[in-house]
């Protein structure tokens, strides 16, 4: 039998890059929310973010998207991060909202378009040079909604040209990921949908080209775990973009949909060795609140990964490897469901504390004062929102 004992050390392992755009406006396909406290500025981002880690010490980087986080002095930007006690992150692209990509970017039919939006992600790794980060992750609306509409098999080949172009100028300690989604805003088709896609691209690239695995960017009832294996046995799984959906890209409360899943995900990361200090998986939230409050959102959402991985390092792997070798079907499910069913949050609570961090972080945000403070001083100028 594991104990929370036992394992308690390798909770400090964990690190999940917080998303900037988390902290902005969001809302529905019909209307964005505005709420008082929301960042009119990317230092306030980063602010926000550097609260959540000062709580749960589990979010020390923070993701950046261009050109919603553009500034003109990134390195002043690395060092104000820094000071708050965060790092920046991954880098993310944005060639999904410019009229220019209507009918596509990296794999539009336009040579002109394509250069722009190449050009773009050259700027992005600009950006990476100078804030330190290691991950360009590249997530494409390009699609279509109509059969017949595009020249499938020639699309997929200008995007291998446009990516291997992007890849060529990453340099030898980053990483170009590329992440994949069912379908939206194209109904047809997308011309990354699934991880069979991202691995083929990515394996044409190079070793430094892996995969995003965003946790709401399947059809429902996908074995989400199983791809988590496959890429991992692949040597190809690059990071996570974790949130919970229902239907589809909903970017809710990562765990809030399906608790279970998230367990049986962590799991399988652990076992295949994408968690720990020589992992080079990362971790990081991909959310847009649309009627909870950002902060303790990203808060409620860090502490969900915490409890899974908890539960996750709880499975007695020993145990279920002998009931798997014997064909117990219940014996090897109940071994697993074992670790699922435990309640590690009075242990954790308690690993907190005796790293001086509060027991309760959601409760500990609530009582210090600090959406007040941000209220009153954020009053007046333009929020951040998703888009802006």
């Amino acid at each position: 039998m594991t104990t929370f004992e036992s394992i308690s050390d390798q909770l400090a392992y964990q690190a999940i890059e917080l998303p900037s755009w988390a902290f902005g406006n969001s809302g529905t396909r019909f209307k964005v929310f505005g709420t008082p406290g929301t960042p009119r500025t990317v230092q306030e981002k980063l602010a926000d973010a550097a609260k959540v880690n000062e709580l749960t010490r589990l979010a020390p980087k923070v993701a950046l998207h261009i050109p919603w986080d553009k500034v003109e002095d990134y390195g002043a930007l690395r060092d104000y991060a820094n000071d708050l006690g965060v790092a920046l992150g991954t880098i993310n692209s944005n060639t999904f909202q410019d009229d220019i990509y209507k009918f596509g970017s990296l794999t539009h039919i336009d040579e002109a378009v394509r250069r722009k939006a190449i050009e773009h992600h050259f700027e992005c790794i600009e950006i990476m040079n100078q804030t330190g980060s290691r991950d360009l992750k590249i997530w494409l609306a390009d699609g279509t909604n109509y059969a017949g509409q595009g020249d499938l098999r020639g699309r997929q080949d200008r995007l291998a040209e446009s990516l291997a172009e992007i890849y060529e100028r990453i340099g030898p300690d980053q990483r170009l990921v590329l992440e994949y989604k069912f379908f939206e805003p194209a109904f047809y088709h997308t011309d990354v949908p699934d991880w069979g896609t991202s691995y083929a691209q990515c394996a044409a690239l190079g070793e430094r080209a892996v995969v995003c695995l965003d946790t709401g960017h399947h059809a429902p009832g996908t074995n989400i775990e199983f791809i988590v294996v496959q890429l991992l046995r692949l040597g190809k799984l690059g990071s996570f973009d974790f949130n919970s959906s229902y239907y589809a890209d909903d970017d809710l409360i990562v765990g809030s949909a399906d608790p279970f899943q998230l367990f049986r995900i962590l799991y399988e990361v652990v076992r295949g060795g994408g968690y720990g200090p020589d992992s080079e998986v990362a971790f990081m939230l991909d959310q847009c609140h649309n009627v909870e409050p950002k902060i303790p959102g990203q808060i409620r959402s860090v502490l969900n990964v915490q409890e899974m991985t908890a539960r996750a390092l709880l499975v007695d792997r020993e145990a279920l490897a002998a009931a798997q070798e014997a064909n117990d079907v219940l014996g090897a499910n109940g071994i697993l469901m074992d670790a699922f069913y435990t309640d590690v949050r009075p242990a954790l609570a308690g690993w907190r504390e005796s790293r001086g961090l509060p027991a309760d972080p959601m409760r500990a945000y609530a009582e210090s004062g600090y959406q007040q403070k941000i209220e009153k001083e954020r009053a007046g100028g333009t929020q951040a929102g998703w888009g802006a």
